[in-house]
């Protein structure tokens, strides 16, 4: 049995499934570990700069011959040179967050780039299909890091609905129920991140990934509404602190510099406490560190095991 979708086609993938770009942590290693596994892998380029990226495409490319993809983190310092290094480097695959990619599109499509924009609201998706984007991945609020107000469920069906192009569903999924919910859902396949911060190759911090695992289903909270720019993260004495600022009408510029550097205290200094621990509502579901590979094979074997469920349901109705 087979879980191939369109969406496999358009990337030169086996599996509908694209491993979040998690900012630094997510390498060339993991990248490639996921698309030898079957999926695509993302290399998360945050705000890195093209020396850093060079470097991680090289080591993805000393790993897999299979296609993986770049992030463009749009409000990064260095974005004008990593477009142009994934245009040189022949990166087949970009996904974009943090903005409106539009002004990269014409260079990006003519260089043979998929461009894969993640949305958060049905207006952008239709802006940026009109400019060419290959597929739309649409992020619910329960998805870790910058999020926006719509949830999955409702998203998915509505951008489904709206534009031409395949839709992908990211946020709230790290198994093989949550990837056949959005096929249900009209999505041709799933992005997913916090599942991937506990595979062996993740770039990051122990303490982190064991964070990740001990999290339960109410440990994760959203800080930064006030700056229109809200995080989820795991709920802890930085956290605290920060929501404490935030509610007493602390502006954003010290509400900038109080998260300043939080996120790599925690993701490669392993600060669990003080710093910034990014992940989605999901990671309740997140049991143990295993190589990538096996959360791909499990993600697939599990929808393939709920696929027949629902196909031996339908016999008996």
């Amino acid at each position: 049995m087979q879980l191939r979708t369109p969406l496999c086609d358009l990337l030169g993938i086996e599996y509908p499934i694209i491993q979040g770009a998690m900012a630094w942590i997510a390498g060339g290693r993991l990248a490639a570990a996921v698309s030898e596994a079957g999926g695509l892998g993302v290399i998360g380029t945050g705000d890195g700069d093209r020396a850093w990226l060079e470097k991680e495409i090289d080591l993805a490319h000393q790993y897999t011959q299979k296609p993986f993809a770049v992030n463009l983190m749009l409000v990064s310092p260095h974005v004008e040179e990593i477009v142009d290094l994934v245009i040189k480097a022949e990166v087949p695959v970009v996904t974009t967050g943090g903005g409106n990619p539009g002004r990269y599109m014409e260079r990006l499509k003519n260089a043979g780039i998929k461009v894969l924009p993640v949305v958060a609201s049905q207006a952008l998706a239709r802006r940026l299909s009109r400019l060419g984007a290959d597929a739309i991945i649409a992020e619910g609020g329960e998805s870790g890091g910058h999020v926006g107000e719509m949830t999955t469920m409702a998203l998915v069906p509505m951008l489904v609905d709206a534009i031409e192009v395949p839709v992908v569903a990211a946020g709230g999924i790290a198994d093989g129920r949550g990837l056949i919910a959005a096929l249900a859902l009209g999505a041709q396949g799933v992005q997913m991140g916090t599942r991937f911060i506990c595979a062996q190759e993740c770039n990051v911090h122990p303490r982190y990934q064991e964070r990740v695992i001990k999290a339960g289903d109410r440990d994760t909270v959203v800080c930064g509404l006030s700056t229109n720019h809200p995080v989820r993260v795991i709920h802890n004495h930085f956290t605290r602190e920060y929501l404490k600022q935030e509610f007493s009408g602390c502006n954003r510029e010290e509400l900038e510099k109080l998260g300043k550097g939080r996120y790599s205290r925690a993701a490669f200094d392993g600060d669990i406490n003080e710093g910034s621990v990014l992940a989605g509502q999901i990671c309740g579901l997140v049991k143990q560190v295993e190589p990538a590979a096996t959360i791909v094979n499990e993600v697939i074997a599990d929808a393939l095991r709920v696929r027949q469920q629902l196909e031996d349901i339908k016999c008996h109705v």
